[in-house]
């Protein structure tokens, strides 16, 4: 009989699964490097053969993350080539569709921002360069479709999104994720919100 073999992932995959999960759902500083290990189904040495400290482990899933988010860009541009309003838009109905999600807890991003208030923690300045990126690629989007004020319609646009994954967590989904392409849409098409 053959079959697929299936390959279990390396313990450093294994690991970065674990935090993820952990990480998002129970918070930074909720979460123990002897529980990433446990669910990661490996050990703690293990853990710090691949990662210097748990500031390292978190460092780097933050990395991830903004990947993760920056891919979601990429994806955009080749569905809709030539057409920023169509990359916005869809942008905010990616960040809408998270929004239902049953394991919503807002934007790792942020909410990690509020458990590392050293600025000069390696993991913040991910998450401040990913976010200065992320504002630099909706201003340009902005530009490209002509809306005037482009910054300033980018920062909007980011002021909604971040202030809906929020708001989701407390006032439901649905009603938030309308209301976010509403703005959105208005913002996008010059119609104010």
């Amino acid at each position: 009989m053959t079959g697929k073999k299936t390959t279990k992932p390396s313990p450093r995959e294994r690991i970065l699964e674990a935090a993820e999960e952990l990480f998002y759902r129970e918070g930074i500083r909720g979460v123990g490097v002897e529980a990433i290990a446990a669910r990661a189904e490996t050990t703690k040495m293990a853990l710090y053969r691949h990662f210097e400290s748990k500031d390292a482990l978190v460092t780097e899933w933050l990395r991830l993350v903004a990947t993760q988010d920056e891919a979601v860009f990429d994806r955009l541009e080749s569905e809709h080539p030539g057409d920023p309003r169509a990359q916005l838009l869809g942008w905010a109905r990616f960040i809408a569709g998270r929004l239902s999600e049953e394991s919503n807890r807002g934007c790792p991003l942020s909410n990690s921002v509020a458990e590392l208030p050293d600025k000069n923690h390696p993991a913040r300045q991910v998450i401040e360069a990913h976010k200065a990126r992320q504002a630099r690629k909706l201003a340009a989007l902005c530009a490209q479709a002509g809306i005037p004020e482009p910054e300033a319609a980018a920062s909007e646009i980011l002021f909604v999104l971040e202030g809906a994954q929020v708001s989701a967590q407390c006032m439901g989904a649905a009603k938030v994720s309308e209301r976010l392409m509403r703005i959105v849409s208005a913002i996008v098409e010059g119609k104010g919100s």
